[in-house]
């Protein structure tokens, strides 16, 4: 049976160092790091995440700036806003919550976010440094970086080994990949149109599913010992649950933990560790504007 590697546990203790870092900025330095989040539209999933996000601020000691635009924002108001929070001294991070309405162009509120307050690490340039050797992005990605440190943490090797990743997204799948990569696994990225994705899958050392397909992954689809990182969050129909569903990952939980030899839970893995992350580049931002390193 395998090792369930505690995503929430590990969380609370990032945090902890997080809330210690924070309070030594503050008495060494007066500084309390800020984080600006922008929310456009009404949303309830992304209100909540945007809410779930300040709260954990709160809890360590960092300053939060919560800007809610109505759905009917224009490209200009909102690239008016980014210039303002990219300006400002006190918000050392900004986050734009995703996805934004459709007439907006995401990609270029994105490129807005300066490279030194991303630290939600979805700025093109940002993304496009973590593939280039020698160069370390300011910020990556907080759930790709959570799932990495998940292993780290885990004391799971990662030079070496034979990392498969499910999924190709700009949000997780791509960004993971290559950060495995700088890390000396050898990366194999599977996606719709990859073929016997269960005799690639059968080679991984460690495998990161992130294709968004509730237990897509099924216990014949993994060898003896893999370290598996589950990324989906799925919601499916369970009419023993309170609430008539409840939350399923990309993996089979009970088949797959049968073969692997690590594994992380949904809920409870990968999940607390995105916000943990985002605390932390937060915390990061800051530090680097006191000592005059931008990234």
């Amino acid at each position: 049976m395998a090792k369930i590697i505690d995503g929430a546990a590990i969380a609370a203790t990032i945090r902890a160092e997080i809330k210690e870092a924070v309070a030594r900025l503050k008495a060494e330095h007066g500084v309390t790091p800020g984080l600006a989040t922008v929310l456009v539209g009404d949303d309830p999933a992304s209100a909540t995440y945007v809410r779930n996000k300040r709260k954990a601020c709160s809890e360590v000691g960092i300053a939060s700036f919560g800007y809610e635009l109505s759905a009917s924002t224009t490209q200009d108001e909102l690239m008016r806003l980014m210039r303002d929070l990219s300006a400002r001294e006190d918000v050392h991070g900004i986050l734009v919550q995703l996805p934004l309405p459709a007439h907006l162009d995401e990609q270029a509120i994105l490129a807005a976010v300066p490279l030194h307050k991303d630290v939600d690490g979805f700025n093109p340039v940002n993304l496009g440094l973590l593939g280039v050797k020698g160069r370390q992005a300011p910020f990556a990605p907080c759930t790709p970086q959570g799932c990495i440190e998940l292993l780290e943490r885990s004391d799971i090797r990662i030079a070496g080994r034979r990392a498969v990743v499910l999924g190709r997204s700009a949000i997780v799948g791509l960004p993971v990949a290559l950060m495995l990569l700088a890390r000396d696994a050898t990366v194999t990225v599977c996606h719709s149109r990859t073929p016997n994705i269960a005799s690639i899958t059968r080679t991984a050392d460690i495998l990161v599913a992130a294709i968004g397909k509730p237990r897509f992954v099924t216990g014949d689809m993994v060898k003896a010992g893999v370290v598996v990182i589950d990324v989906g969050i799925n919601r499916v129909p369970d009419a023993n649950h309170p609430r008539g569903s409840r939350l399923v990952g990309d993996v089979d939980f009970d088949e797959v933990s049968e073969e692997a030899s690590a594994i992380t839970p949904v809920p409870g893995g990968v999940g607390p560790m995105t916000i943990a992350m985002l605390l932390r580049n937060t915390l990061i931002a800051a530090q680097r504007r006191v000592t005059g390193v931008m990234g």
